[in-house]
């Protein structure tokens, strides 16, 4: 597919974008207080819906999975967390705010579809919080207290299908776990048990020297290792992997990109990484048979990147979309 430029039509600066599961929308959340829904197809792109509720800076958005229905999920440096719902088409509205978090709400992420409508959600507050939806039509909430007392910069969801489902004689129970990043420089993973939140890293994972920036917890397709990337203000990119439940994660510097590195996002088969740093790079990378990674290709930008860039998979495998944001 060719480089497409979608003007989304924003006064400030794009801080998000997230393409919808069929690959024929896209939302976007700015400074300028407010989201954009846009339609796009090979040959072009239209407004659709503009969406405002936030009173501040609006940091990530994240759609849900269709079979909740067209959900869309918003966090914003107001501290709250707003759940958009499309009734008719094009028509938004507010279908739940969560006010619970005392400062800016940092990150977003939806669970796998198979655990249910849950969304965890990252503070400035140091605080993590799991919003279910129960079939009342409430939302039950959990939360990770001072998951990183300094601020919690990202979270994201571990696949629901447990390590190494895919080889073993009998199915596992679904996992719930997730991983955080946050202002104390260090990468953590939790786990729920019977209910609570726990920590499921001994000690907290610590190689970065600076504020964690992202966290992505790779796909593993039920295979027995689990993968994570995190990105740093110091530059670095560190894979961390697992080969089995309970044994100890281990880090392995990517690159360093003597500068800092925005976001890290798979690929939907696990195999591909992309890399968004300060010098207004995405990079792909991949890692070869030997367990060394390589870069496999270099996108080229045509304008500044303020913020993240990523790469999006839709529901077919093997299409990709980089998106960039400025």
């Amino acid at each position: 597919m060719p480089g497409q430029k979608i003007e989304a039509g924003h006064q400030d600066t794009v801080h998000d974008v997230v393409m919808d599961y069929y690959g024929k929308r896209i939302a976007t959340a700015s400074s300028d207080t407010t989201i954009k829904i846009v339609g796009v197809t090979n040959s072009g792109s239209q407004h659709l819906s503009t969406l405002s509720g936030h009173q501040g800076p609006v940091w990530e958005v994240a759609w849900a999975h269709p079979k909740f229905g067209s959900l869309l999920a918003s966090c914003s440096y107001d501290g709250r967390v707003i759940i958009w719902k499309e009734g008719n088409p094009n028509e938004w509205s507010q279908a739940h705010v969560f006010s619970d978090h005392k400062s800016s709400v940092n990150s977003i992420c939806w669970a796998p579809h198979e655990l249910g409508l849950s969304l965890a959600c990252g503070s400035s507050d140091g605080n993590i919080s799991v919003y279910t939806a129960r079939a009342e039509g409430d939302w039950e909430t959990t939360r990770i207290v001072d998951a990183h007392p300094v601020g919690v910069t990202s979270v994201s969801w571990a696949p629901a299908m447990a390590p190494g489902a895919l080889v073993g004689k009998d199915l596992l129970d679904p996992v719930q776990k997730l991983v955080s990043g946050g202002c104390d420089n260090t990468v953590k993973v939790w786990k729920l048990y019977n209910g609570n939140w726990k920590m499921d890293c001994f000690p907290a994972l610590h190689m970065h020297t600076d504020w964690v920036r992202d966290v992505s917890w790779a796909p593993n397709l039920g295979l027995p290792k689990s993968t994570i990337a995190s990105a740093s203000q110091d530059g670095k990119v560190i894979v961390w992997t697992v080969a089995k439940e309970g044994d100890q994660w281990e880090g392995k510097v990517l690159q360093d990109f003597n500068t800092p590195v925005w976001r890290v996002s798979w690929s939907l088969t696990g195999n591909i990484l992309a890399v968004a740093d300060g010098n207004n790079n995405v990079t792909l990378w991949k890692e070869a048979v030997d367990g060394e990674w390589q870069q496999v290709t270099t996108v080229e930008l045509l304008s500044k990147v303020y913020g993240y860039c990523s790469l999006f998979g839709t529901h077919q495998l093997h299409t990709f979309v980089i998106v960039v944001f400025g």
